[in-house]
């Protein structure tokens, strides 16, 4: 027997609890695995509580990242003992996920946990620090530098904003964070931030061609935000797009595409293949410290995850949530 989160949609009624489920309930797949940790990320949320569509398949457990041991394999790459991580691959959504003490998952799905890291501390970084690392990876290969200007990071305050924020200033770069929480201000100069600017301005209707500033952005809201953000790009720029957490919307012309030469890069870490996995995991291991880590965590319990999630939907949490299992 093994607890999770278990989502269900009886007669359209969505119900979500807290299950103790034998093993068998398990779908098919190579490898069983304990979940030593896992995170509670944004589409967790949305599925938790019902916002949106994310679940295809009833019943769910939710929980797009783990990590943990594995227990039995049929996958030649992993044996009992190996320690993994897994982000995305449609976990949580049409496949059985993490928010869980036992998952069975497919072999290629998994990621070697780098040397340097323990499960729970992969797990502060979940999708939302490899997504990061994504975004930053995307500006480093266009060739843009810390001295091309500065770099502009939106939704500063959520999971993938904030070790994008601690990524980018480790490298170098003169970082502003763009929020709606002014109360955090402390929490992103911790993290590196140089300037923390408040999201209004950027959340409503703008020109399509505004004052350059920006050299790179990392983008996790789409809609104005991003709209605004590509306006006031500079000449070459490259912009990373990643979120939607203000809307799927576009509202901007091609304006700084065709005359300011600008780059937008759209970031999918769902389906990445596993050698970008793997060389952004292995990048994350070398690049961030223990103490940012400890910066943008913190630890819910199994039995916390449904209040946390309406927290995240209330936009009353930041940083990173770490589930300890």
């Amino acid at each position: 027997m093994f607890r999770a989160w278990l989502l269900d949609k009886p007669d359209g009624v969505f119900q979500a609890s807290l299950q103790e489920l034998d093993e068998s309930r398990l779908p098919a797949a190579e490898v069983l695995v304990q979940v030593l940790h896992s995170t509670l990320n944004y589409k967790d949320a949305l599925a938790l509580t019902d916002r949106a569509p994310v679940v295809r398949r009833w019943p769910m457990v939710p929980g797009i990242d783990g990590a943990g041991v594995v227990l039995e394999s049929r996958h030649p790459a992993w044996k009992p003992g190996d320690r993994w991580i897994l982000n995305g691959w449609g976990v949580g959504e049409t496949h059985w996920g993490c928010l869980a003490e036992r998952a069975s998952l497919q072999g290629d799905w998994l990621v070697p946990l780098p040397a340097r890291f323990d499960t729970r501390q992969a797990m502060i970084l979940g999708t939302a620090g490899y997504t990061a690392m994504l975004c930053v990876q995307a500006i480093a290969a266009r060739g843009l530098r810390p001295q091309d200007g500065e770099v502009l990071v939106t939704g500063a305050t959520g999971g993938v904003g904030s070790v994008a924020v601690a990524l980018l200033a480790r490298r170098g770069w003169k970082v502003a964070a763009l929020t709606g929480k002014a109360s955090q201000e402390g929490y992103l100069r911790a993290l590196g931030a140089a300037e923390v600017l408040e999201r209004e301005a950027y959340a409503r209707p703008g020109k399509p061609l505004q004052k350059e500033r920006w050299a790179a952005v990392v983008d996790t809201a789409g809609s104005h935000i991003l709209a605004n953000a590509c306006a006031q790009m500079r000449w070459g720029g490259v912009v990373a797009a990643c979120g939607l957490a203000q809307g799927m919307d576009f509202p901007a012309s091609v304006a700084p595409f065709i005359l300011r030469n600008v780059t937008l890069a759209g970031i999918d870490s769902v389906m990445q293949p596993a050698g970008p996995r793997r060389a952004a995991w292995q990048a994350l291991a070398e690049e961030i410290q223990g103490p940012q880590l400890e910066a943008m965590a913190r630890e819910l319990r199994l039995e916390d995850v449904r209040e946390a999630a309406q927290a995240l939907m209330d936009g009353q949490a930041s940083g990173r949530a770490v589930v300890a299992l």
